[in-house]
């Protein structure tokens, strides 16, 4: 007697992970260690800051002037945008959609008012992708000497970060998961097993 036929799912959709926190919280650099492993393809953003020592266009960001970027808003080309501390960032949507379609997991590192802008998103395939990560700090006062400790910003510059830090925070709720920041290796862990989770979820089998 023959066993009965049932479908095995074959593929899947990508997870789109949208990753934000304050500075200092380690979140960029988790998600480039996820990316590295070859677990995941990171969001390059756009922006119209200028780059940093290293960085480099195309591959850190990529790196447009104001006229450009106003210009890609009008033409409807980023899937989110955001003013942070004077400058733009935004998300191209050809990027993001192409690969959840291909069944890549992208990561975006973005703030509080881009991940707000994809989680106000009606498009279906961004819904059933999407998984929000919000990484906290264990304390203001730690955040505070993991900014200090950086040594790229003057007094000013640190007080302006630590303010946004402290009203950004307050958007944890609006996310699915919170992670509060412990040692490096522990946040890799669980930061990777949320992933790995996340690939499992049978709306996003095929």
């Amino acid at each position: 007697m023959s066993s009965p036929a049932f479908q095995v799912p074959s593929s899947r959709l990508g997870v789109l992970m949208v990753v934000s926190g304050p500075s200092g919280t380690g979140k960029t650099t988790l998600c480039r260690k996820l990316c590295d492993a070859g677990e995941a393809i990171f969001s390059i953003s756009c922006t119209t800051r200028a780059p940093r020592t290293g960085e480099v266009d195309g591959k850190d960001y990529f790196f447009l002037s104001e006229d450009e970027f106003v210009r890609r808003i009008e033409q409807g080309e980023f899937f989110e945008h955001a003013e942070v501390h004077g400058r733009r960032y935004g998300t191209l949507k050809s990027f993001v959609k192409d690969n959840l379609m291909r069944g890549v997991d992208v990561m975006m590192d973005i703030d509080v008012q881009g991940a707000a802008q994809v989680r106000a998103c009606l498009d279906e395939l961004v819904q059933q992708c999407l998984v929000q990560v919000f990484v906290l700090p264990p304390s203001s006062e730690e955040l505070g000497q993991r900014l200090f400790g950086r040594g790229t910003e003057n007094q000013a510059a640190l007080d302006l970060r630590l303010t946004n830090a402290i009203a950004e925070m307050e958007h944890w709720p609006a996310y699915d998961y919170a992670l509060v920041s412990g040692t490096r290796e522990s946040d890799y862990e669980r930061f990777k097993s949320l992933l790995v989770a996340q690939r499992m979820r049978c709306e996003l089998q095929r």
